[in-house]
């Protein structure tokens, strides 16, 4: 099961962290509410392609999208791309939307946007409609993550 790998994972780490079981939902604005955050305070953790076999995850505040030219130019690279769905799922073990940095089934690179940090943060737990609750600042650490304004308003 996808979620005790998570939260497995998660013990491993030895990173502090709730888990909150809110159903699924259908939108960051449900998700936030159902959790009683602000949509900042949820951080997706997206797949990137940089190339055959070749992935990393970055975690973006859920109120901001990637920014491709600050990614690409932190990187050193001209080209990256987001996987479909099910490339995502075979590379990490985990179906969008419920992906984490814990547990994915190879450990690749972590970059996490700068605004997690100092923060609690609501991050996927293996499973639809569960997000373990951790501090972004350890959430960083403990996956080794390079920080960087990698990120923009989302809109």
């Amino acid at each position: 099961m996808s979620e005790l790998r998570a939260t497995g994972a998660l013990d491993a780490a030895g990173i502090e962290y709730t888990i909150h079981r809110h159903g699924r939902v259908s939108s960051l604005a449900e998700a936030a509410a159902a959790l009683g955050v602000d949509p900042a305070g949820i951080v997706k953790t997206l797949v990137v392609r940089r190339g055959e076999d070749d992935y990393l995850l970055v975690l973006v505040p859920g109120d901001r999208t990637i920014s491709w030219p600050k990614l690409r130019a932190l990187l050193g690279v001209q080209r990256l791309s987001m996987p479909d769905a099910a490339i995502a799922q075979q590379v990490t073990g985990y179906e969008r939307g419920t992906i984490t940095p814990f547990g994915a089934l190879r450990p690749w690179p972590v970059i996490a946007d700068e605004r997690v940090l100092g923060r609690p943060v609501s991050i996927g737990a293996g499973a639809h409609g569960v997000g373990a609750t951790v501090d972004g600042t350890e959430l960083v650490r403990v996956t080794g993550a390079q920080v960087a304004d990698v990120t923009e308003v989302a809109g």
